[in-house]
């Protein structure tokens, strides 16, 4: 009897305990797999930061990691036939892999572009008009960051790091020191609770749910190439492969050479509607043409690709009644969407989190009865056992809890914040990678905003606010790189090869580390020594970095002088995340009750997000596609054209990577990917 989990035989049973045979930890994957970090983290800064126009790293699915394995599997080919016994194992590779996805994410937007900005920026940006240093700089603790909240504006720490030195000055690293560290051990505290969180989900959502898993698919198509040896060999994978290809290199091509026609892959389709309401009402809407995420959501079940797209139009009609009505829209804080889409998105991701919860919890029961010692687990082959991963979950959640405290929130606000982050937010971003094979994850709301609804923030007080504004700059605001959906995804292929699933605790900790201290390096270089920050990508150093200050930065001012009226959208602000949790627990029981019900709860809740804005179109292609494909071909024909679209993957993945290098060599432009 085989364990499929594992690829081991078992030999022996008693009760629930199972013993394995003994496999040998994949040593040599792992030392290459710290090489893979090292690369990965220097492709992904000078990509994102640099170049600016490829964020090759940010997506759950990192281009730069798709196509590093990819020309692993080739060269690891090569060799098999010349040198067997040099060739890499399958679980080799699949460490390599799980390392520089981990690697990936931190060094993105999963931790580094964000956490290293918020130290500095609000020094630089400080200035009479936003009152920063009489608002927000009493209250920041001077461990946070790394300038003297005490003194001035524009200190030489933080000139410097957007400006760059001067001749003859070195990075002032004892400036940087304790906050890198302390933000550091913050860090670990997110991420700790992560993994023990993907722990206790792994068995519901892989082995109960069954779910798609759409971004684990293609790495283990890669991983059977080894033994297989057929999908490169398919003619109709370089036909896919081809499309990207040429696209992407004429418009490289473009940039060097003006003669050269480029392929427009972006196009604004309001700019078409009268700019007369109610038309001007409806939100900005704009296709975006990404191969790869057609190849992507072609993997996707019928109902959530048709789900998915159908609420993104939805939420734009909904826009369209607003004008035809007559009601004057207002923005949610720092989201692409209004204030009622957004506050719909609160509704719906709390009924999702509780559907989850009441769906897994024969689960989650067995769970808690192993972590209190009521009964014994079989939770041998599982990431941590069930013990662990709750107490370490538990722990992880009350000590980052007491840091914000340290940092000035007050610690029940601390808990509320991490909750609706842990429990709330990440889990529904991870289970739109699991269930809908979303590319990017990013929600509509924060904490705050939920408090919002209730009263409002100003009534937190100036010490709270300036710690929310760091906690939301830092991991709230911006939800791409989501490390738990890459732990999930990872764990998910370990289903496809002979490896431990314990052994990836060691892989992840040493990756995250390793990640943290190589791309800080590399951040500090670009930004001190080579170029300075104002020549950087503006998203992470300027943009991201700000904005959350500024949208509190107005709650402190209301301290000061309160509102003399109540805010007249309170009560409809609340009628709205009453109306999408109803709506979105009435799609969660037509799903129960009827199997021929088309619409996913899951494409409601996304639909205001940035993810959709960027990738709404590739999922109306992708669903023409398989819709028409599987009309008249059946499932026959749907496999047997698999390879198209996962050439589309490959190809725009490797063109990202190539045109990076390119862009490093020839120190010239690189065209624009499709994933802003």
């Amino acid at each position: 009897m085989s364990h499929r989990a594992f690829g081991l035989t078992r030999v022996s049973l008693r009760g629930e305990e199972r013993a394995y045979v003994k496999l040998r930890f994949p040593l040599r994957g792992f030392f290459l797999g710290l090489a893979g970090v090292a690369i990965v983290c220097w492709v992904v800064t000078f990509a994102e930061s640099v170049i600016a126009k490829i964020q090759i790293g940010f997506l759950q699915l990192p281009p730069v990691v798709l196509g590093i394995l990819v020309g692993l599997v080739l060269v690891n080919g090569g060799l098999r036939r010349l040198r067997g016994r040099h060739a890499l194992s399958n679980p080799e590779l699949a460490t390599i892999y799980s390392m520089m996805l981990v690697a990936a994410m931190v060094s993105s937007r999963g931790l580094m572009e964000k956490v290293m900005p918020v130290m500095i920026a609000t020094n630089y940006y400080a200035n009479a008009s936003n009152e920063w240093q009489r608002l927000l700089f009493p209250h920041i603790k001077k461990w946070l960051v790394a300038y003297n909240p005490d003194g001035e504006p524009l200190q030489t720490v933080a000139t410097r790091y957007y400006e760059r030195l001067r001749a003859g000055e070195s990075i002032p690293w004892e400036f940087w020191s304790v906050p890198l560290v302390m933000w550091g051990v913050f860090a670990l505290l997110i991420f700790g609770a992560f993994l023990c969180l993907a722990s206790i989900l792994r068995r519901q959502w892989v082995d109960n749910e069954k779910l798609a898993f759409p971004l684990a698919q293609l790495p283990l198509d890669l991983l059977k190439e080894q033994e297989q040896g057929s999908l490169f060999r398919n003619p109709l994978l370089w036909i896919g492969f081809a499309l990207p290809a040429v696209v992407f290199g004429m418009n490289g091509l473009h940039n060097l050479f003006p003669n050269v026609p480029g392929v427009r892959l972006e196009q604004s389709l309001t700019s078409y509607l009268p700019p007369v309401a109610p038309w001007n009402v409806i939100y900005t809407t704009t296709a975006y043409l990404s191969f790869a995420a057609i190849g992507l959501f072609y993997l996707l079940p019928s109902d959530i690709l048709f789900s998915l797209w159908v609420f993104f139009v939805f939420m734009r009609a909904q826009s369209y009644a607003a004008g035809v009505m007559g009601v004057e829209v207002q923005f949610m804080p720092l989201y692409p969407c209004y204030k009622f889409m957004g506050h719909q998105a609160i509704g719906a991701y709390v009924v999702l989190a509780a559907y989850m919860l009441y769906t897994g919890w024969p689960h989650f029961r067995r769970v808690l009865s192993h972590a209190f010692g009521r009964s014994s687990g079989d939770d041998a082959g599982e990431l941590l056992s069930h013990r662990m991963a709750f107490w370490g979950l538990i722990t992880c959640f009350l000590l980052a809890a007491l840091w914000l405290n340290a940092a000035g929130m007050s610690f029940w606000l601390a808990a509320f914040e991490l909750f609706v982050f842990i429990f709330i937010i990440a889990l529904v971003m991870a289970r739109s990678v699991a269930e809908g094979g979303l590319l990017m994850t990013e929600t509509s709301f924060r904490p705050v905003d939920i408090i919002a609804v209730v009263h409002a923030p100003y009534h937190l007080g100036a010490s709270n606010l300036t710690a929310m504004a760091f906690f939301d700059t830092a991991f709230l605001r911006d939800q791409r790189g989501l490390l738990l959906s890459g732990f999930l995804d990872t764990l998910k292929i370990s289903d496809g090869v002979s490896l431990r699933r314990r052994w990836f605790l060691p892989m992840f900790v040493v990756s995250i580390v390793t990640a943290a201290l190589v791309s800080g390096w590399l951040q500090m270089q670009y930004t001190y020594v080579l170029n300075g920050a104002l020549s950087l990508y503006s998203y992470p150093y300027t943009d991201n970095a700000q904005w959350a200050f500024t949208d509190y930065t107005q709650h402190i001012r209301q301290i000061a002088e309160p509102p003399t009226t109540p805010d007249p959208s309170l009560l409809s602000n609340r009628l709205w995340v009453l109306g999408g949790a109803l709506f979105t627990a009435f799609l969660a029981w037509m799903r129960i009750a009827f199997f021929w019900w088309p619409l996913h709860p899951l494409g409601y809740a996304l639909a205001p997000s940035w993810t959709l804005f960027n990738f709404w179109f590739p999922c109306f292609v992708a669903w023409v596609f398989k819709s028409i494909i599987l009309r008249y071909g059946g499932m026959r024909l749907y496999v047997r054209a698999r390879p198209v679209f996962l050439g589309l993957i490959i190809g725009e993945f490797v063109a990202a990577i190539f045109w990076t290098a390119a862009s490093a060599l020839l120190d010239s432009p690189a065209p624009q990917f499709p994933w802003p």
